[in-house]
């Protein structure tokens, strides 16, 4: 038997000291693999506040409008008060600055930023050590070797060279320290056009990267997010496992849950976390498992930091038992119709938010708004049929 992805839930409170800030911000210096639009980045602040308890995030104020809060009150939740608020990248790199420097806050980065923004001393986790777990060249050091696609590590200049050696299908991924979120580092080739692609990319990120990685592309009969967490009053936590729905060329579409998790999947994650808390890792950490026909488990991708479906897996008992799905939906362009749209939705009793970034904060209709939440029901047909309803609704004006 697996163990069970419903206990133990936790919250962030539970992992951080009291004088630990976070950020979930992707830095506004963005780099060639990691290119998010502003409003998403600003969006991705209000993700975590369900789980966060009195554990002080910070966030973008579009996150924290009239508009989250009353989603929140149809789910008898609340915006937590522990947060600090900033608008733009003014207001976010002096406030950084600020809790930092005169109020001696250590701040937990969920993406590095440069050093101008904030000196590594203050940073809750080491920076060198982050880095590095996060660094996909680096993954045979923390899987003790074990659990690896054939790969291949080259220097960029030597990609044209190396890739003719390498028959389709297969992967690349930037090998250095720069990050990368929601499969957007990453480029799946099954043909010469796909390459062709990718050597574009390549090329236009050849100043900034120095290796490449071209992986063996697994053919997945199973896509898992095994999670865990670590402090020290804790221990290393098992959170439960997440099955991510990617399309074929790895984009992110989101997670579902899955209770029948094999043992061996979870413990091939269990030795990976134990690795990176041995070299000074806590806080919440999702590695990509796969599973292929024979059984065997392969990492593609450890992230050692919280990942989009955290939230589902810690709220599960706040959820109908059953299908839950986590998901993210963006208006497009009559906020005021998505809006209404959605709380139709929560008020059915299907549709659980997270987080709901209010472009109307800019003036009417100017940005789209966005919508993090988890749908959840008796069991996946249903959901679905729910979900394929709400996108008519948010179609008829």
């Amino acid at each position: 038997m697996s163990e069970n992805v419903y206990s133990p839930k936790l919250t962030l409170s539970d992992l951080y000291q009291d004088n630990v800030v976070y950020t979930s911000r992707p830095s506004y210096i963005s780099n060639p693999w990691l290119k998010p639009d502003e409003h998403q980045s600003n969006f991705l602040t209000g993700r975590e506040l369900l789980i966060a308890n009195q554990f002080p995030v910070i966030v973008h104020e579009a996150s924290v409008t009239d508009k989250l809060e009353k989603l929140f009150e149809e789910v008898g939740k609340r915006i937590p008060p522990s947060i600090y608020k900033f608008s733009d990248q003014q207001t976010y790199e002096s406030l950084i600055k600020k809790l930092a420097h005169e109020e001696r806050k250590k701040i937990y980065f969920q993406y590095i930023h440069d050093e101008d923004v904030l000196e590594k001393s203050y940073y809750a986790l080491n920076k060198d050590v982050f880095v590095a777990l996060n660094n996909k060249a680096r993954i045979p050091e923390w899987t003790n070797g074990k659990y690896l696609p054939q790969r291949e590590i080259i220097p960029i200049e030597q990609f044209d060279e190396a890739i003719e050696h390498w028959n389709y299908p297969f992967v690349i991924k930037p090998g250095d320290d720069l990050p990368t979120a929601g499969g957007y580092g990453v480029m799946i080739c099954y043909n010469n056009q796909d390459l062709a692609k990718a050597k574009k990319r390549i090329k236009d990120a050849t100043e900034a990267t120095e290796q490449l990685i071209i992986e063996q592309k697994i053919e997945a009969v199973q896509n898992y997010c095994v999670q865990f967490a670590y402090s020290e009053d804790i221990g290393i936590q098992y959170l439960g496992t997440a099955r991510q729905l990617t399309n074929e060329y790895g984009f992110y579409n989101g997670n579902e849950n899955v209770e029948d998790v094999p043992q061996h999947v979870i413990d091939a994650g269990r030795e990976i976390m134990s690795i990176g808390v041995s070299l000074g890792f806590f806080g919440v950490a999702g590695f990509d498992l796969l599973l292929d026909e024979h059984n065997d488990v392969y990492a593609i991708d450890l992230n050692f930091r919280q990942n989009g479906s955290t939230s589902m897996l810690l709220l599960a008992d706040e959820l109908t038992n059953g299908y839950h799905k986590f998901y993210s939906y963006f208006s497009d362009g009559n906020n005021d119709h998505f809006f209404n749209t959605i709380l139709r939705y929560v008020k059915k009793g299907v549709l659980y938010p997270l987080s709901y970034y209010d472009g109307d904060w800019y003036g009417v209709n100017k940005v789209n708004s966005r919508f993090g939440c988890i749908w959840h029901g008796k069991d996946k047909a249903y959901i679905q049929q729910m979900e394929e309803a709400f996108l008519n609704d948010l179609k008829v004006k």
